[in-house]
């Protein structure tokens, strides 16, 4: 019978393995104070919408909602391109994602030439 050697494997037995506290084990991860985060409450409604939509629109919906939350909840925001360089989204991609979300009611757009577009997050109606 061969015997595994645990430490050179780089494991611990079981038994001095540190378990997590009880209050670990089931708080989320919380951001550092320099870290960007996302602020909720996100309606769930609108997510799913937005996740069967084509293309990246979940990615720029998310985005909209994190902007939203940098400036107290605000329901119109301006969508930054750096931002979505950030999210690896090109510009073109963005603008169909906008797209898609005004054309599932999620949003609403104002285009200016030469301008980024002012978004407005709309509620999202409930299917009967």
């Amino acid at each position: 019978m061969t015997t595994i050697d645990l430490a050179r494997l780089g494991l611990r037995p079981a038994e001095t393995q540190s378990q997590p506290s009880r209050t670990q084990r089931h708080r989320a991860p919380r951001h550092r104070a320099d870290e960007r985060f996302l602020r909720g409450p996100v309606p769930w409604g609108w997510l799913v919408r937005a996740a069967r939509l084509p293309g990246r629109a979940l990615h720029v919906g998310v985005a909209l909602w994190h902007l939203s939350g940098l400036h107290r909840q605000a329901a119109q925001v301006v969508l930054p391109t750096a931002v979505l360089r950030e999210l690896g989204i090109k510009r073109t991609t963005a603008y169909r994602a906008l797209a898609a979300l005004e054309s599932a009611a999620l949003i609403a757009v104002e285009r200016h030439p030469g301008r980024l577009p002012r978004v407005t997050l709309l509620a999202v109606e409930e299917a009967p």
